[in-house]
């Protein structure tokens, strides 16, 4: 399957999404322990679902997959969405999907890549998330690469017997070209 280097990095690109990889994609959204940290915990996705989703943000070139240099394997997925065109802001979302490349760098990376085109190509002026307070590892990342915490929904996620923040992270263009500025030393 030909992967398309859109966004390219040191370990990792992003490739526009291909339709080929919908198995994947079903089987880390619907993984209980990969679901987790998502928004689609407590569902069930179908490949119906799964494909309009897909399918709606490839149209609008606002979906990605994180491909390997190494091996061109698809490693997750993320996206653009609750695009403000007149605000010119977004939301985003990552997923790492296969289990042995979590945890290990692949995330900030193709976060800061995703950051990179959303400031750098499609010209916005905020992009904003939401985060568990349990997902340690995700709010780590979002630090590293410049989110700052704008609020927090309290309680908003129950998982079992337990209650979880909801954390809402966001950067502007003006801070993201001051931490690559910093990155690069100068």
């Amino acid at each position: 399957m030909a992967h398309y280097k859109r966004m390219i990095g040191e370990r990792i690109y992003l490739s526009p999404i291909s339709m080929e990889n919908i198995d994947d994609f079903m089987r880390w959204i619907n993984d209980p322990e990969i679901a987790h940290t998502t928004s689609f915990h407590s569902r069930v996705i179908s490949l119906i679902q799964e494909t309009e989703f897909v399918e709606m943000l490839a149209k609008e070139g606002n979906i990605f997959s994180i491909v390997t240099h190494k091996d061109d394997t698809v490693i997750g997925n993320c996206s653009f969405f609750g695009i403000d065109e007149t605000n010119r802001s977004a939301e985003i979302g990552i997923m790492i999907g296969e289990k042995e490349y979590q945890n290990k760098g692949y995330g900030t990376e193709a976060t800061n890549l995703l950051l990179k085109f959303g400031f750098e190509n499609r010209n916005y002026h905020s992009i904003h998330l939401h985060v568990f307070s349990f997902n340690e590892r995700g709010i780590a990342c979002y630090e590293k690469v410049g989110f700052k915490p704008q609020g927090v929904r309290r309680e908003a996620v129950i998982r079992g017997q337990h209650k979880y923040d909801m954390i809402y992270m966001d950067i502007l263009a003006d801070e993201y070209f001051q931490h690559i500025s910093q990155r690069k030393g100068g």
